[in-house]
């Protein structure tokens, strides 16, 4: 059985990061991980620590669709990934080589592939049926806890991109380490209390219905919009976030946790067998 996870989000979330740190945290707890980048617009410097074994650079380059296209950045990334649907073959003799492996895919930072265009849906499909378990993290950073409108069109678009790839999704709130007290140092996006935090990571649509007060006074329309984004977040729960604090441990090993309990890591091996002394399986006894 293979595994791979699908990690995504807006640019400059943390993805790449999150990628290098899982690849890190399975090799230390002896289990196979490989990188699969699926950013033909990557750069090598983008791999310091874990080069990736599937590239789709090797396939395709952004700067060489935009130089012989004359696209621009967002329509040559589209244009790389309508071509890569037309040669999954290329794909599929890459994945041939791994088995009982953890694929972690990186994903680009163009929010529309995520939210509407069809195009990963239709890879993820393809790797299904490969007979790859596949699951999704979406990263949003904790800057957007700054501005509460910026926060809820967060978890609007995350909301978006669950709908649209349908697959099984975890909701990550990254470099919660910027906000959380860490030392002597005040963290750059400030400090805050569990019960506040608590309100972002599982949303709390009052949230925005604190602000209206002062809205509805000067801006109706924009008070009603808040109104039904408030009424939607609420009939449709979908969206809660897991904290990613990279610099502890144990929080990555949480979210590891989470993705090994999505995608039914391991469910499929067969039992070790216990050693019999009788057998000579311990030679050195």
């Amino acid at each position: 059985m293979r595994y791979a996870v699908l990690v995504c989000g807006p640019a400059g979330a943390g993805k790449s990061t999150l990628c290098t740190s899982l690849l890190t945290h399975l090799h230390t707890v002896k289990r196979t991980g490989h990188l699969f980048n699926l950013d033909p617009a990557a750069t090598d410097n983008s791999f310091a620590e874990h080069a990736p074994t599937i590239d789709i650079r090797q396939l395709i380059n952004l700067e060489d669709v935009m130089s012989e296209m004359g696209y621009g950045p967002n329509g040559g990334l589209v244009y790389c990934f309508e071509y890569l649907l037309q040669n999954m073959d290329w794909l599929d003799e890459e994945l041939g080589e791994y088995d009982n492996d953890y694929l972690v895919i990186d994903c680009p930072g163009q929010i529309e592939l995520y939210t509407h265009h069809p195009i990963l849906p239709a890879l993820l499909n393809h790797l299904q049926r490969q007979g790859i378990r596949t699951c999704a993290v979406y990263l949003l950073e904790s800057q957007f806890m700054e501005d509460k409108y910026k926060y809820f069109a967060g978890v609007m678009s995350a909301m978006s991109a669950m709908v649209n790839l349908e697959v099984p999704w975890i909701n990550i709130m990254s470099k919660m380490d910027l906000i959380t007290p860490g030392g002597a140092e005040v963290p750059r996006n400030g400090v805050r209390g569990k019960k506040d935090i608590a309100r972002y990571l599982d949303p709390d649509p009052y949230l925005l219905s604190d602000e209206n007060t002062s809205i509805a006074k000067s801006n109706p329309r924009f008070h009603a919009l808040n109104e039904a984004i408030v009424k939607l977040i609420e009939d449709h729960p979908l969206v809660s976030f897991l904290p990613l604090d990279l610099t502890d441990p144990d929080s990555l090993e949480a979210i590891l946790s989470h993705i090994d309990y999505t995608i039914q890591y391991g469910e499929d091996e067969e039992p070790l067998e216990p050693k019999d002394m009788d057998e000579g399986d311990f030679p050195d006894m």
